[in-house]
């Protein structure tokens, strides 16, 4: 297991469009991936679970990734989210 304390830009936090990118991104993955966002702990392959965790600008979150290619699969995940999410 690897993670790494990431902290959301996205002007608007993870609505729809950046969730769905990266629940899709995350889906390629081969390893389990979860957010944890302080209490929260977020099944990142599913957008419907990334939303209703209502994840603001500027929170604090810990991207996991657990199992085959786990470093790998944090690294580019992070970077996705360092960079916006596409917005």
């Amino acid at each position: 297991m690897v993670s790494r304390k990431l902290t959301v830009s996205n002007a608007s936090g993870l609505h729809a469009r950046p969730a769905s990118v990266l629940a899709q991104a995350a889906g390629k993955c081969r390893c389990d991936v979860t957010i944890q966002a302080g209490e929260k702990t977020i099944q990142a392959k599913s957008i419907l679970n990334i939303m209703a965790a209502a994840i603001k600008c500027g929170t604090e979150i810990e991207l996991i990734c657990n199992g085959e290619n786990e470093e790998a699969e944090l690294e580019r995940l992070s970077q996705l989210i360092e960079s916006g999410l596409g917005e």
